[in-house]
């Protein structure tokens, strides 16, 4: 059985775990002055240009094979990191449980944008 307090870091975590780390991580080095969330939104905007910025100029097919090349790849994985890492605090920060934000979220686009009848994009009438 895996220890919860091993500091092995490639094991998988929740979110809430995540948080303190990051908590701890920001507490270790001084750092919560500057965790406001003006601070960490500012910072979450660019880590997800910095992402964006690898894609900039890829074909959608050449974008669909980013994965294939392990120098990419390691990038694109540490700006998916950064930019989780700074959602995570922002949320913590704010007090937002960003797992039950999408939910909702989910829940309200559901009702906004409801799938299309199957009938219907197959071309058959609807059934009276």
């Amino acid at each position: 059985m895996t220890d919860p307090h091993d500091d092995d870091a490639s094991r998988p975590a929740d979110l809430p775990a995540l948080q303190r780390r990051l908590a701890e991580f920001a507490a270790a080095r001084n750092w919560q002055p500057y965790h406001t969330p003006k601070n960490l939104v500012a910072a979450l905007a660019v880590e997800a240009a910095e992402l964006q910025e690898i894609f900039q100029w890829l074909t959608p097919e050449e974008s669909a094979r980013v994965m294939g090349d392990p120098d990419t790849a390691h990038r694109v994985t540490d700006e998916v990191a950064d930019v989780l890492a700074y959602l995570l605090q922002f949320c913590e920060v704010l007090g937002v449980d960003p797992l039950a934000a999408l939910a909702e979220k989910i829940d309200r686009n559901e009702h906004r944008f409801p799938a299309p009848d199957p009938e219907r994009s197959s071309g058959t009438p609807p059934r009276s």
